[in-house]
């Protein structure tokens, strides 16, 4: 999906037919619209007729006393023209602000419950770029765009029909000259579409890597890389531009040729038709309204050549948006899910758990791993760097399923339960807090939507966040920033740590929730996890020897696999891998 190159470049529209769902919702908007529209096309058919009458009737001496009548009826049908023409404009317009509102609210929707795999191989700025820049596209023809389509095809047709009734002759050289007009637009067409959808593609590549650079923006600056990663925008930037540029040129020679084609076509025809005038084959009122008429089917057939390259692009963003739809969630409930116990223990056990990550299947991260964790027993896992420890959250929150073995939670396989079920139980706290651009109090509240704000300040007051927080200049209501960055480490994983006991899961995954802290709010947080901790069953990746000292038993790992397990004093005795590690990490003199 990130390779623009493997997507199918695809050569018919049949992608918008994917609007179809989205549009049946408002089908009595959508009558309403060709309605108006039927009642425009009519009042604007009809504008020819009058001017005929108006010529060879109005005009005439004899009929001088006439003339205003006449008049008034042609200002009667063209009040009528705009009038229905404004509701049509405002029907087809409002339609195409909706069906994109929804398509957008649907693709977001299923995104977000795409899993970790779906974001290993898909760059973040490149989901953006198709949530915005192909939803404009989709708007752009399904809104105003559509609006002019129809209306142009309704006036194309209908003008030739009045073209044909006004002077067969002159209409059948028309209809003859059509191909020579229609076969290069669409040619020409194609070529659009090809071009649109690779600039689509470089549009999304400079939104991600934007997106990436704007996220590690501390880091970019920490190393000076501003020019550098200024230098790699531009280029991205760059390429877009070129794409862009030679899918402008394709739509400039497009437009360029149907009006040259088009008006050539006429001026030929109209030639004919002044002879015939002054041959007095027929009246000057019949060639004023074939000239209009073949004016009204030259603006219409140059209206929509220059849709057709819109539709091209629409086409090709709807193909994009089709294919992040289509992309299905390898972690999801199966048909029917096996309910987990009403009243939750806290149990977990693995059973000979073997697990790859998809974008390393080369690599064993979890290997054979079996444990039983008992309920309400304190956990907890060391090991050094890449030995599985953080992968073992990942596969007990189900954001993966392992290759083989199975993972009970309460005692229920939880492959066969609803990943949500699951998640419900679990209280996590990551060494990285995630803190999203909302209040105080919002961020807090993702521990349990709904809570009230009594126990979301009872929450905050239990991880000591309580006193930063009402600090700030709106307290529980300010604004933390995008992603954080009006608060230290240490109040971040505060505000975490809250989330956490606002949940009140009966199972919670620590991963080293204090390491951020200073040492008075170590303690008192600490305080607060133990308290919470009462009664749960807690699985912790230690990284400090008080919390190491304070588990029931310690788990060490290596390649993914248990190499050793006991409680502190019994696994130092044994001079194991542990030893090591805690020598290295707590230093010598603090082990015994």
């Amino acid at each position: 999906m990130t390779e623009g190159a493997d997507r199918p470049k695809g050569s018919s529209l049949r992608p918008l037919r994917a609007l179809v769902p989205y549009v049946r919702p408002y089908r009595s908007i959508l009558i309403l619209a060709i309605g108006a529209l039927l009642l425009a096309s009519v009042a604007q058919l009809a504008l020819p007729v009058a001017v005929r009458y108006l010529i060879d009737a109005g005009l005439l001496a004899e009929s001088a006393s006439h003339i205003d009548r006449y008049f008034i009826a042609l200002f009667a049908v063209a009040m009528a023209f705009g009038l229905f023409s404004a509701l049509r404009f405002y029907l087809v317009t409002w339609l195409g602000e909706r069906v994109v509102a929804d398509i957008r609210n649907a693709v977001y929707r299923h995104v977000v419950r795409l899993d970790p795999t779906f974001f290993e191989i898909t760059k973040t700025g490149e989901v953006l770029s198709r949530l915005t820049t192909d939803t404009t596209l989709i708007q752009s023809i399904s809104g105003a765009g559509l609006s002019i389509a129809l209306r142009a095809t309704l006036n194309l047709f209908g003008a030739v029909v009045m073209l044909a009734i006004t002077s067969p002759r002159l209409a059948g050289m028309i209809l003859l000259l059509l191909p020579l007009v229609l076969v290069p637009i669409i040619l020409i067409g194609r070529r659009v579409r090809t071009l649109s959808r690779a600039s689509q593609d470089r549009v999304a590549d400079s939104s991600g890597l934007a997106g990436e650079t704007l996220n590690a923006i501390a880091t970019v600056q920490a190393f000076t890389m501003e020019g550098l990663q200024s230098a790699r925008f531009g280029e991205s930037v760059q390429a877009a531009f070129q794409t862009a540029v030679r899918r402008i040129r394709v739509r400039a020679l497009l437009t360029g040729m149907a009006i040259l084609f088009i008006f050539g076509a006429i001026t030929f025809v109209l030639w004919i038709g002044t002879k015939s005038v002054m041959a007095g084959e027929m009246s000057g009122g019949q060639l004023g309204q074939f000239l209009l008429y073949a004016i009204f089917a030259a603006a219409a057939a140059a209206g929509l050549s220059e849709m057709w390259g819109e539709v091209q692009r629409a086409a090709g963003a709807m193909e994009r948006l089709i294919e992040l739809l289509d992309s299905k969630p390898a972690i999801v409930a199966p048909r029917k899910p096996v309910a987990l116990p009403e009243t939750s223990l806290g149990r977990i056990s693995l059973e000979k758990v073997t697990f790859r990550y998809p974008s390393r299947p080369e690599t064993v991260a979890i290997d054979e791993f079996s444990l039983d964790v008992s309920s309400g027993e304190t956990l907890a896992i060391v090991g050094p760097s890449g030995a599985g420890k953080s992968t073992l959250f990942q596969l007990l929150l189900r954001f993966y399923d392992p290759e083989s073995g199975c993972i009970k939670v309460d005692g229920v396989d939880i492959s066969q339960t609803a990943p949500e079920a699951v998640r419900a139980r679990i209280g996590l706290v990551p060494q990285e807090t995630i803190i999203f651009g909302t209040s105080a109090r919002e961020n807090i509240g993702y521990g349990r939507p709904g809570a009230s704000d009594r126990d979301i300040e009872a929450a905050a007051e239990a991880a000591a966040a309580d006193v930063f927080i009402r600090q700030l200049p709106d307290g529980f209501e300010t604004f933390l920033g995008e992603r954080g960055t009006r608060l230290s480490g240490g109040q971040r994983q505060r505000i975490a740590i809250a989330r956490a006991i606002l949940k009140d899961p009966p199972i919670l995954l620590l991963d080293e929730a204090t390491s951020s802290l200073d040492a008075e709010s170590e303690r008192v947080v600490q305080e607060a996890l133990e308290h919470l901790m009462e009664g749960r069953t807690t699985i912790i990746i230690a990284h400090r020897l008080a919390t190491v000292l304070k588990a029931t038993r310690i788990v060490v790992m290596e390649h993914g696999k248990i190499v050793d397990i006991g409680s502190h004093d019994e696994l130092v005795r044994r001079d194991s891998l542990y030893t090591r590690l805690a020598e290295l990490q707590f230093g010598e003199g603090r082990l015994q």
